[in-house]
């Protein structure tokens, strides 16, 4: 299998005043194109500091990483970014969409910051990442006018619009109920039924369980790391919650 992730004792030590606080301690992590995968830990595991990693949003005091194939522990600052814009595409807690602008014109944003590509017609590429979302229908909506759900759904095409070697997603349901949570990792098990490749941090494992595969993390290093024998599926659990909202307005009746 092609490894879109790979991990050598990657670590990372954070300084305040002379004091050296490390949030890594040698992380080995390998991950296949195709999985998707939930990191879990409590808050100071080192599950955000290594998602930093893994997005180049920050460099590892020590160690190496290789990002498919390419070793970016050593890269400048420039390259960093390039091979960021290029290879990852980002979905976060907060959504991170631009108001007062369409669906459309958020998705479309980061093909003017990929200049390796140069896609000739970034409109089409981003209405058909609209589409993979099932947002066809809303391109020309702005955020106030979409649901919470939905506008992690143009947060998810807008991650998707580059074609990169993976998406990874910070805590992607944290401001969701869960009706709406249950929603958006359907669309996360579809798109890697179609083989892309996610990377999600939660800390609910109850969400984790979507995944293919959970790595537990706790003071800095990698505790367990096991593929998911029963694997939920979102689709399957949003019946059953329609079915007993069915059921809920009926007695209500």
């Amino acid at each position: 299998m092609h490894k879109i992730i790979e991990t050598h004792q990657l670590t990372k030590t954070f300084y305040i005043g002379d004091i050296a606080v490390p949030a890594l301690r040698g992380v080995d992590l390998t991950i296949e194109k195709g999985e998707m995968v939930a990191i879990m830990g409590a808050s100071g595991s080192g599950k955000s500091t290594l998602m930093n990693l893994l997005g180049c949003l920050d460099r590892p005091t020590s160690g190496e990483y290789y990002l498919d194939g390419i070793n970016v522990s050593t890269m400048q600052k420039d390259e960093y970014a390039e091979i960021r814009n290029h290879k990852i595409g980002f979905v976060f807690q907060g959504f991170n969409l631009l108001p007062r602008t369409t669906a459309l014109e958020n998705v479309e944003l980061p093909l003017f910051y990929d200049r390796q590509r140069r896609i000739k017609d970034p409109q089409s590429a981003a209405m058909k990442a609209l589409e993979m979302v099932g947002l066809g229908d809303r391109m020309d909506h702005e955020p106030n006018q979409l649901s919470g759900g939905q506008q992690q759904r143009v947060a998810i095409a807008r991650a998707l619009v580059n074609q990169p070697a993976m998406i990874l997603a910070d805590e992607p349901t944290g401001n969701l109920d869960t009706r709406t949570s249950v929603d958006v990792m359907s669309v996360f098990q579809e798109l890697n039924d179609q083989g892309i490749t996610i990377v999600m941090v939660t800390h609910e494992h109850d969400l984790a369980l979507y995944a293919r595969r959970i790595v537990e993390m706790r003071d800095g290093l990698i505790r367990k790391d096991y593929r998911v024998t029963r694997r939920k599926r979102a689709k399957d659990d949003l019946e059953a919650l329609s079915t007993l909202d069915e059921e809920v307005s009926l007695a209500v009746e």
